[in-house]
């Protein structure tokens, strides 16, 4: 599977990196950690009754406009992950200087040919989404675009600006958010698997650190 050939390879590079620079090389280590689902959710506006939907824990979560409601709501997702290891996860520990960060997502739903998509480094409680957290001002953000091709497959996101931040900061979990980029469309809908039972798919933050 990609996900064992991917191990793979961060254990190669993790072992030739270690090796390389003489004595002045500092080895490299590897964190891999699946989100927290139950801190994991949505949040859904509808524009109509002005109200928010918030659904925490669910097995897909969703961003983007959905057209099969004729009322057009956006939701936004969230995906936490620990970096203290509270969840039995790798650790990243704080004073790592951050060599790479990769999000590995599998995508349930791409509703258009591209979806543009905005990556938001955000910061919200792990006991459950609140109404303002759709639209918090982000700590730092990176663009994308995915494609109708990516649905039922893995996306790999490079999100090492996003991961230095959050180390910058102190952060304990490294949380993001997920909503369509209204500068670029103004449709597309994307479902991200998120069953914790079923790892092989679960939303996987991998952090290459020294």
């Amino acid at each position: 599977m990609k996900r064992a050939f991917f191990v793979g390879m961060a254990a190669i590079l993790a072992m030739v990196l270690s090796g390389c620079g003489g004595g002045d090389s500092h080895p490299v280590s590897v964190a891999r950690i699946l989100s927290n689902q139950p801190a994991d959710g949505d949040i859904a506006f509808d524009p109509v009754p002005q109200t928010f939907a918030i659904t925490n824990g669910p097995d897909t979560v969703f961003f983007g406009i959905d057209n099969l409601d004729p009322d057009l709501p956006e939701y936004r997702a969230f995906l936490d992950f620990p970096l203290d290891g509270s969840t039995g996860g790798d650790v990243v520990p704080a004073a790592a200087g951050i060599v790479s960060a990769t999000l590995e997502l599998y995508l349930t739903e791409v509703s258009i040919g591209t979806v543009p998509v905005l990556l938001d480094l955000v910061s919200y409680p792990i006991s459950g989404l609140r109404e303002q957290d759709f639209s918090t001002a982000p700590l730092e953000f990176r663009s994308l675009d995915l494609f109708a091709s990516d649905q039922g497959n893995f996306v790999d996101i490079d999100v090492t600006p996003l991961m230095r931040e959050a180390q910058r900061l102190g952060l304990v979990d490294f949380q993001v958010r997920l909503l369509l980029d209204f500068d670029q469309a103004d449709s597309g809908f994307v479902g991200i698997d998120d069953r914790p039972a079923v790892t092989a798919t679960a939303p996987l933050l991998v952090v290459e650190y020294d």
